[in-house]
């Protein structure tokens, strides 16, 4: 049983990497701004607020945690800047101070830096709406940062070019920057079997220090 910190607990994601986690007996500590938007009640759930950009904040829910995990969102669309780079500083941040007891950071990811069958990037693709590329740059941006980071046990989980609610298979493929394609071209994976990966990850540790990706 891991105990674990998850930022981002009321968003698609989120959502399901807290329940996916509870169902497998997990202690989660839901990190919100507004404890009113979750509902969730589970004997192994904690509520509580924090802030994911303040690094002391962060500090003070992941201490004492095995894992703290960002399932923060890339931003709240057209205008908004996305705060996925400027959350993955903070995480480092507030984890960094608690030294040789500091939990392993997970992040989700993006699938833009993710390298196609052609070689090019998903973010080179045309047409594009100008508030995704600036999320999935963010992403991208994150990504270069945790690649600095030597200090904090971390790891970056970029789903499939495609991801959304959908059904729970309990299966995935997965690879490291390559996005992953079925035979008929497309990439995709729900959030319910990305919340598996995301957990199995939690529970076995085979990505410390990197990003990898997942999708059907």
């Amino acid at each position: 049983m891991a105990k674990i910190a998850l930022f981002g607990a009321t968003g698609t994601i989120g959502s399901r990497v807290l329940r996916e986690a509870l169902d497998r007996g997990h202690r989660v500590t839901a990190v919100v701004r507004d404890p009113a938007k979750l509902t969730e009640e589970h004997e192994n759930l904690t509520v509580t607020t924090g802030d994911v950009l303040d690094p002391a904040s962060v500090a003070a829910v992941a201490k004492g945690q095995d894992v703290v995990v960002s399932a923060v969102g890339g931003g709240d669309g057209p205008g908004h800047l996305a705060t996925i780079e400027p959350a993955a500083k903070s995480l480092v941040a507030g984890v960094r101070t608690l030294g040789e007891t500091a939990p392993r950071v997970i992040a989700v990811g993006g699938a833009g830096s993710l390298r196609k069958p052609d070689g090019s990037l998903v973010w080179d693709a045309e047409g594009i709406p100008e508030f995704l590329q600036q999320i999935m740059h963010a992403h991208g941006d994150a990504l270069d940062y945790y690649r600095t980071v030597t200090d904090v046990r971390w790891t970056n989980i970029s789903p499939a070019a495609s991801i959304a609610p959908g059904e729970r298979t309990g299966t995935y493929r997965t690879a490291l920057d390559d996005l992953v394609v079925k035979e008929d071209g497309t990439s995709r994976i729900s959030a319910e079997d990305y919340a598996v990966a995301l957990v199995d990850e939690i529970e076995e540790a085979n990505h410390i220090g990197e990003r990898f990706t997942v999708g059907e």
